[in-house]
């Protein structure tokens, strides 16, 4: 099976063997490929409602080459979701209309609460056993950020808010590096959503917190000192809020030339990872959780999982 993730930043494609969904919620799908390219198709969405006509082309290129993967590896079901910049867009019907001539499948613009719940699906299998729920499964993207509170039986409340890496970025930090009255209206902004979403889906009463996509797993590679990406190391490792709060300060403090020298950076979240990181940060912050659990599994496989049947 075939699962896209289309958001605000990046788009990802997971082919993988599905097991019988009767086997239980312990045994893992089986990669067959795992991509993922920086397109920004969310450039300019927060300030214009649209989506720039040079962002839907990088994401049709990088689509096409997808194309290749799907028909190589003999997929037989594709389902692709989009997430929050398309949810915003005015002109999400041309968006669309690409992707139905390029994939051959309509994209679903999933609704934050479906996109939570699919987020929460990938991540929660194969936890450690130190991983106790109830769990608090943050996923921090580039237009919004997706708050799930669940345990091994399922989700129990799920809200998404228009805090993300791109947006905030956009919004507020526009120095290189940024200066501290655009650091703490950054701040102020996240601090008030994030606020709202703990306390719609009762975030202070979990006892882990995992979180997901590409701003988490950049700081956990950081901390971990990383002189390559390596998903193995980054997956289901854990870092204190100390130690968050630490590298986020230092992103913020360097300019996007500096952040690009870090080894783990991929160049295209350079410019938005102090954002992505600052987000971290204040959800720790404000939920009193002192150490975060990474998962390279999140959205992207709950969307395969979605594709399975019972036989």
């Amino acid at each position: 099976m075939a699962a896209i993730d289309c958001g605000t930043n990046s788009i990802r494609l997971l082919v993988a063997d599905l097991p019988d969904p009767a086997a239980g919620p312990t045994v893992p799908l089986v990669d067959l490929c795992r991509r993922m390219e920086i397109v920004r198709l969310g450039q300019g969405v927060d300030a214009t409602g649209r989506l720039a006509p040079e962002a839907i082309e990088r994401t049709r290129i990088a689509l096409a080459d997808y194309v290749t993967e799907i028909e190589k590896l003999d997929a037989k079901g594709v389902r692709m979701c989009a997430t929050s910049a398309t949810r915003d867009a005015e002109n999400a019907a041309e968006f669309r209309t690409m992707v139905e001539q390029t994939l051959g499948v309509t994209p679903e613009v999933v609704s934050g609460d479906e996109e939570a719940r699919l987020s929460f699906a990938g991540a929660v299998r194969g936890l450690p056993a130190d991983a106790t729920s109830p769990y608090l499964v943050v996923d921090i993207g580039g237009g919004s950020t997706e708050f799930v509170v669940g345990r091994e039986t399922g989700v129990d409340a799920a809200i998404s808010v228009d805090v993300g890496c791109v947006r905030m970025t956009e919004r507020h930090l526009h120095g290189d590096p940024p200066g501290l009255d655009e650091t703490a209206a950054a701040q102020a902004d996240i601090s008030a959503a994030v606020d709202r979403a703990l306390a719609a889906v009762r975030g202070r009463e979990a006892a882990t917190l995992v979180g997901l996509a590409g701003s988490v797993t950049t700081v956990v590679a950081i901390a971990q000192g990383l002189t390559g990406y390596d998903p193995a190391r980054i997956q289901h490792a854990r870092v204190s809020y100390e130690r968050v709060a630490e590298i986020t300060a230092d992103l913020l403090a360097m300019t996007r030339e500096q952040r690009l020298a870090i080894p783990v950076m991929h160049p295209g979240r350079a410019d938005v990872i102090g954002a992505g990181a600052l987000v971290l940060r204040v959800i720790m912050e404000r939920a009193g959780l002192d150490a975060v659990v990474a998962s390279e599994h999140d959205i992207l496989d709950g969307i395969a999982w979605s594709l399975a049947r019972p036989t």
